[in-house]
């Protein structure tokens, strides 16, 4: 892992051929507007993310902070509180940094697999709309859950494969009918959204989430908030 540069280079390049750092990064700027235009219910799942909260956490660890969206919330919900913030966007953590001045936190640019930090480091890990990214899923759900102290507790909002193919593609057709809603996504932007995914998403079922969770370590595993492709998961780290 290493300190971010203000002065990365961003490729102008297509969106499929980009790779995700270098996606989001582009983006930055326009990242908050798009988000709500091209996630239904988007503020809503934000406040189901946070419903599901612990009340204390001393230490915590957000994967993806993108623009600091949820940062800001965990910010005040948790004053003082340790923040460390993980993103592969160099721009996205310096907005977020801007945004959450003067609070002080850890900013570390790297992917999520590359995560390395001293078991038993956090009481709370959480993510929003980041962890698709990674395909090994297996492989990060354990690495979380030696970073947890017991007792822990791993909260995310992401993108879900549906159980069966048929509920997949109505969950993806539901999505882009949003999109596509006038005021919302332009043609331009659907294109990219959709080259993006092909090129970098990772889509996992929600009984796969469970059992990869389970297996890492985690208990009382639940999804307590769904709308098409996205839901709310909520996994606890016991005592061994």
């Amino acid at each position: 892992m290493k300190k971010y540069s203000r002065h990365a280079k961003v490729l102008h390049v297509d969106s499929a051929k980009r790779s995700a750092p270098e996606y989001f990064g582009a983006m930055a700027e326009e990242y908050d507007s798009l988000i709500r235009r091209a996630v239904p219910r988007y503020d809503e799942m934000m406040e189901r993310l946070m419903d599901y909260l612990p009340p204390r956490a001393a230490s915590i660890l957000e994967l993806g902070c993108g623009t600091g969206n949820l940062t800001l919330r965990i910010a005040k919900k948790y004053p003082e509180a340790r923040l460390v913030l993980v993103d592969a966007a160099p721009e996205m953590l310096a907005l977020t940094e801007a945004r959450l001045a003067p609070r002080r936190a850890t900013f570390v640019a790297a992917r999520f697999e590359d995560v390395d930090f001293e078991p038993e480091s956090f009481d709370l890990i959480i993510s929003s709309i980041s962890l698709h990214h990674v395909r090994d899923k297996a492989s990060l759900y354990r690495v979380l859950r030696r970073l947890l102290r017991t007792n822990g507790t791993l909260r995310f909002a992401d993108q879900l494969r549906g159980g069966t193919e048929a509920n997949h593609a109505l969950n993806w057709e539901r999505w882009l009918e949003f999109c596509r809603l006038p005021g919302n996504c332009t043609r331009a932007e659907v294109r990219s959204l959709l080259d993006h995914a092909a090129a970098h998403d990772h889509y996992t079922p929600l009984a796969e989430h469970f059992r990869l969770l389970e297996q890492a370590g985690f208990a009382n595993v639940d999804c307590v908030w769904r709308n098409w492709i996205w839901g709310v998961i909520t996994a606890e780290a016991p005592m061994a």
